[in-house]
């Protein structure tokens, strides 16, 4: 009996001991993460909604248009950068940090596609104040979709940037996927697990693999930027990622494209992986959508592409 209560006590003292040290670990590489401090806050506002303030950043004047970043690790309003100034000559620019990314506040909780249509149109509501245009990248087009569809009203043209299969979206939580966002989301230990797969070595393979048509062209300040803001806010990064990976922000979107009669214009890289069958499943739904390729660019052509991405840009707004 004495035996077995010594290894008990032996197997907590380690287990805490090695609780402290990983906690210890991940508070260092989230620090060091954020060292190049390149997601500034220079002209920036935080618009107070009920889950977290969301940060966001206004500029120019004219017609309103607002633009919403891709939901990869990393990902934040950043990747506009190329693009924005340019849009300001002409239009008022709103630039989000949706709710879980980048300078945005991070509360541990489930995101699912509903958060966001809500926190969309709230945020054109009550900081825009009228009918806007939006332009989309990568999984946020679905929340755009949905949201549009669920408050017509509040939307005006939409662009939407190598857009989500509609078919990969009917695909709901298993009870494997809901034991990943278990795991992830395990103090201490699933933060660790979080921080490897956000580790500088993946996040650089993301843009060589996924990312870029050509990977010798890799923007490293973007690089670094993503890396960044995947480990601000600590051990609440991973939140955000665990409901991604699996399938909570997943919703079947067909309907809501077929019903929608805005102007919608879907662009896609040339070398996006199946992006011609992505833009025939969408014009299945709906035939009144438009649709481009951009030239020499993969998944961010706003980013590798930009002088082409801007003449599309001039074309549909």
């Amino acid at each position: 009996m004495n035996k077995n209560k010594h290894k008990i006590i032996t197997f907590a003292a380690l287990m805490t001991v090695a609780t402290v040290v990983i906690h210890f670990i991940n508070r260092t590489i989230a620090a060091a993460a954020q060292l190049k401090q390149l997601l500034g806050i220079t002209n920036s506002k935080y618009f107070e909604w009920r889950f977290g303030n969301i940060y966001y950043t206004k500029k120019g004047n004219g017609k309103p248009i607002l633009l919403i970043h891709d939901t990869l690790p990393g990902a934040s309003g950043y990747e506009w950068s190329e693009i924005e100034e340019k849009l300001a000559k002409d239009h008022t620019v709103y630039t989000v940090d949706l709710l879980g990314c980048g300078r945005s506040d991070k509360p541990g909780i489930t995101y699912t596609n509903f958060v966001y249509v809500q926190m969309i149109c709230d945020f054109i509501r009550k900081i825009i104040g009228q009918k806007t245009d939006i332009i989309a990248s990568g999984f946020s087009s679905s929340f755009v979709i949905m949201a549009c569809h669920n408050e017509k009203e509040l939307f005006n043209k939409i662009m939407l940037v190598n857009p989500p299969s509609p078919d990969c979206l009917r695909q709901m939580p298993t009870r494997k996927d809901h034991l990943l966002k278990l795991a992830l989301e395990i103090p201490v230990f699933g933060t660790l697990i979080y921080h490897m797969i956000v580790s500088k070595e993946n996040v650089a393979n993301l843009f060589v693999e996924k990312m870029y048509y050509n990977p010798f062209h890799v923007n490293t300040q973007m690089e670094d930027a993503y890396y960044e803001a995947s480990h601000s806010g600590g051990c609440y990064a991973k939140y955000f990622y665990s409901s991604m990976i699996s399938k909570y922000m997943n919703i079947n979107i067909s309907h809501a494209v077929k019903s929608l009669d805005n102007s919608i214009y879907i662009v896609e890289g040339e070398s996006e992986p199946n992006g011609k069958s992505i833009m025939n499943e969408y014009l299945t739904d709906n035939p009144a959508i438009e649709t481009a390729i951009i030239n020499e660019s993969k998944h961010i052509p706003q980013i590798e592409n930009p002088e082409e991405f801007w003449e599309h840009i001039q074309i549909f707004f």
